[in-house]
C-alpha cells in the first residue's frame, strides 16, 4: 500500500497543529462559532444530535495494522458517550435509545467514524491521527471526498488494471484543491479496475472503470451524475474511453464545467447530477470544451507520465510472503476435507467469507462486522485492535475498509485459512454471513445524526435478531438488504434488493419499502434504484414485512434462483401483496 512521503507526513501534522490552534482560539473566544464551524468540517468534525461525530478519511479503503491501533485507541480512550448529555430532552424520541460508545464506525465510503469524542478533546485525536499519517481532510464539505474503489482492488481475478495508484494519484490531486475547495455540493469520485463492478461507480457524481480498447490500450470509461438522496440517478457515459494518461486532465474538465454551472440557490437540486439531468449533451458538450482548453491552451498539465504512474505503482506491488511448495489445488483440496470433517461453519465460512486471489496460493477474507448486539460495521476497541493483529499475523499487515462496512484481510495464504478462521471466530468476526442478509448496510440513522427523520439500528437489530439462524440465511441465498434513517441514503437504500427508507409522519417514525435496487455487481446486475411497493409502514411491521417478502420469495423461487431474480421474473406484485397484507394485520389487531 501507499507510504506516506516526508512531505505527506509534514502535511498531515501541520494541519493538525493548525487546527489544534483553530480549536484553542474558538474555545478562548477569539474565533467565532460561525468562523470555527467550517474550519472543523473542513478536518472532518461534525456535531451530530447529541455529541461531535468525527469521520476519518482512509483513502481508496487501504489500512495498515499501525493505523488501525490508532483507531483502537482513540475508541477506548476518546469515544465516550458518558461525556455527553442524553436525556430523553434531548433526544427528541420517545425513549432513550440504547447507543454503543468505545467503536469507530466503517461507512459504505471506505471511512471510519467516532460518535462520541467532545470537541475539548478533538485536537489530541487528531495528533494520534496525524502519528499513523491519517486525518479527516475533505470528509465533509462542499470538495472532493475521499475516493473509493473495490475492496479487491489489485487482487481481483476479473481485473483489468489496478485501480490503486489512479485512485493515489487523484487523491494526492484532489487534496486541498484551490480551485474546487467550494463547490456547490459534495463531490463523490469512484474507481473500478474490474469486470464486476463491486465500487457501484455508476452511483457517483463521477464513476471510472479501467477497460481496454481494441487495440489493447488502457483507459478510463467516464460516467458523471449518478447519485442517490431525493433524485436517485444513474450515472451517464460521457466517454467511452479517455486514455488513462488523461484522467486528471478530464477530471479538471468535469468539476470545472459543475463548478460553474451547478446550482448554489438550492441545497436539494445542488449535486452534478441534476446538472447533467437538466442539461442532458450541453453538459458534455461543455466538459468537453473545458477538456480542448486544458490540452490546448494550458498544455495540459495534469498529463500522468509513464514514469508517475510507475512511480506510485510501486507503491502497490503484492507483499513477498513465504508460501509453502504445496500446489494451491492440493491446498484448498486439503482445506475442503478438514471444513467437511470439523466444522459446517468452517465450510460455510470458506463460502461465503473468502474470495479467490489473483495469487492462487492467496484468498481475500473478510471479516464479519454484522452481528446481533451491534450495529453493522460497529467496530470496538478490542475488535479494531484484534483486527490489526489479524492482518500483522495473516495479511501482511494491510486490510481493506469494504463498501458494505466490513474489513477485508487481502493477503491470507491458504494453508493459513483455518488458523485464521479460529482466531477470527473466537473475536466474533467470522460469522460466515457476507453476501447474506444479515450482512445489511445500515447508516446510524436517527440515534446519532440530526439529519435522519427514523432510526436505522432498532430496525437492523430486530432482523439481525430474527435471523440468527445459519441453515435459514444460507437457504434465502445472496440477498442486499439496506436501510437509511433520512431520503439522503446513507445507508444506500436505493441500491437494495430490499430498501428500507426512514420517513417522518406527523413527528412518528414510519418507513418506506423499496425493491430490486442494484449496485451494479454481477449478483444485482446493472444499476438501477429499487421501486416503492406501497405506503410506509410502521416501525413495529418492518420485521414482519421483511419476513413475509422472504416468505413469498421461497414461495417463488424455482430451484436455487436468488431472491433478485425470482424478483424480476415474477415482478413485485406477490411481494407487495404479502407485504400489505402485514399491515391489514395491524391493522385488524389494533382495531
Amino acid at each position: 500500500m501507499y507510504q506516506y512521503s516526508d512531505f505527506d507526513r509534514q502535511f498531515v501534522q501541520l494541519r493538525a497543529d493548525q487546527y489544534r490552534d483553530q480549536l484553542t482560539r474558538w474555545q478562548a473566544g477569539t474565533l467565532k462559532e460561525d468562523e470555527f464551524k467550517p474550519l472543523r468540517l473542513q478536518n472532518g468534525w461534525y456535531v451530530q444530535r447529541f455529541a461531535p461525530m468525527l469521520r476519518v478519511a482512509v483513502p481508496y479503503g487501504e489500512i495498515n495494522s499501525a493505523q488501525l491501533k490508532v483507531l483502537a485507541k482513540i475508541a477506548r480512550d476518546f469515544d465516550h458517550k458518558e461525556e455527553h448529555d442524553v436525556s430523553k430532552a434531548n433526544a427528541g424520541l420517545s425513549e432513550v435509545p440504547t447507543l454503543p460508545d468505545r467503536c469507530g464506525h466503517f461507512t459504505t465510503r471506505q471511512n471510519v467514524q467516532y460518535n462520541w469524542i467532545p470537541l475539548a478533546r478533538s485536537a489530541d485525536v487528531m495528533d494520534l491521527l496525524a502519528s499513523v499519517g491519517m486525518h479527516g481532510i475533505q470528509t465533509s464539505g462542499n470538495c472532493i471526498r475521499n475516493i473509493t474503489t473495490d475492496a479487491l482492488a489489485g487482487i481481483a481475478v476479473d481485473e483489468v488494471a489496478d485501480p490503486r495508484p489512479f485512485a493515489e494519484i487523484m487523491r494526492q490531486w484532489s487534496t486541498l484543491h484551490p480551485e474546487f475547495a467550494f463547490l456547490p455540493r459534495k463531490f463523490k469520485v469512484a474507481i473500478t479496475g474490474a469486470r464486476e463492478d463491486r465500487a457501484a461507480t455508476a452511483w457517483h457524481d463521477v464513476g471510472l472503470r479501467l477497460l481496454r480498447n481494441v487495440d489493447g490500450e488502457l483507459g478510463f470509461q467516464v460516467r458523471v451524475g449518478g447519485g442517490m438522496g431525493r433524485t436517485p440517478i444513474i450515472g451517464s457515459v460521457i466517454r467511452e474511453f479517455l486514455p488513462w494518461n488523461q484522467i486528471l486532465n478530464y477530471l479538471e474538465a468535469v468539476v470545472r464545467a459543475y463548478n460553474r454551472f451547478g446550482r448554489r440557490d438550492n441545497i436539494y437540486k445542488a449535486r452534478i447530477k441534476i446538472l447533467v439531468k437538466a442539461e442532458g449533451q450541453a453538459f458534455t458538450d461543455q466538459v468537453e470544451t473545458e477538456y480542448r482548453d486544458i490540452i490546448e491552451k494550458d498544455g495540459a498539465p495534469h498529463t500522468i507520465s509513464q514514469t508517475e504512474l510507475d512511480r506510485v505503482s510501486a507503491f502497490f506491488v503484492p507483499p513477498q510472503l513465504n508460501c509453502d511448495r504445496k500446489s494451491a489445488d492440493a491446498k484448498i483440496a486439503h482445506i475442503l476435507k478438514a471444513a467437511a470433517e470439523d466444522d459446517m461453519e468452517f465450510s460455510r465460512w470458506l463460502t461465503q467469507n473468502v474470495k479467490p486471489h489473483q495469487n492462487p496460493d492467496l484468498r481475500a477474507v473478510t471479516l464479519s462486522f454484522k452481528r446481533f448486539g451491534q450495529a453493522p460495521g460497529d467496530a470496538t476497541a478490542e475488535q479494531l485492535e484484534r483486527a490489526a493483529e489479524l492482518a500483522e499475523r495473516f495479511s501482511a499487515g494491510e486490510a481493506r475498509v469494504t463498501h458494505e462496512q466490513n474489513l477485508l484481510l487481502p493477503w491470507v495464504r491458504c494453508d493459513q485459512l483455518p488458523e485464521l478462521w479460529r482466531e477470527a471466530r473466537r473475536l466474533g468476526l467470522a460469522k460466515p454471513n457476507i453476501g447474506l442478509l444479515t450482512d445489511m448496510i445500515a447508516c446510524p440513522g436517527g440515534d446519532f445524526c440530526d439529519l435522519a427523520n427514523a432510526r436505522s439500528l432498532p430496525l437492523a437489530q430486530a432482523i439481525l435478531g430474527r435471523y440468527k439462524d445459519l441453515d435459514e440465511l444460507h437457504d434465502l441465498g445472496e440477498i442486499d438488504l439496506h436501510i437509511s434513517g433520512c431520503i439522503n441514503s446513507c445507508g444506500h437504500h436505493h441500491s437494495g434488493h430490499i430498501g428500507i427508507l426512514g420517513v417522518d409522519k406527523d413527528g412518528q417514525e414510519w418507513y418506506q419499502v423499496t425493491l430490486g435496487g442494484s449496485d451494479g455487481t454481477r449478483l444485482s446486475g446493472e444499476s438501477a434504484p429499487g421501486k416503492v411497493i406501497g405506503p410506509s409502514f410502521a416501525a413495529s411491521e418492518v420485521a414482519d414485512v421483511i419476513e413475509a417478502l422472504l416468505d413469498t420469495y421461497r414461495a417463488q423461487r424455482t430451484g436455487t434462483e436468488t431472491f433478485v431474480a425470482t424478483l424480476r421474473r415474477t415482478g413485485a406484485d406477490p411481494f407487495k401483496t404479502a407485504a400489505n397484507a402485514v399491515r391489514t394485520s395491524t391493522a385488524r389487531a389494533t382495531a
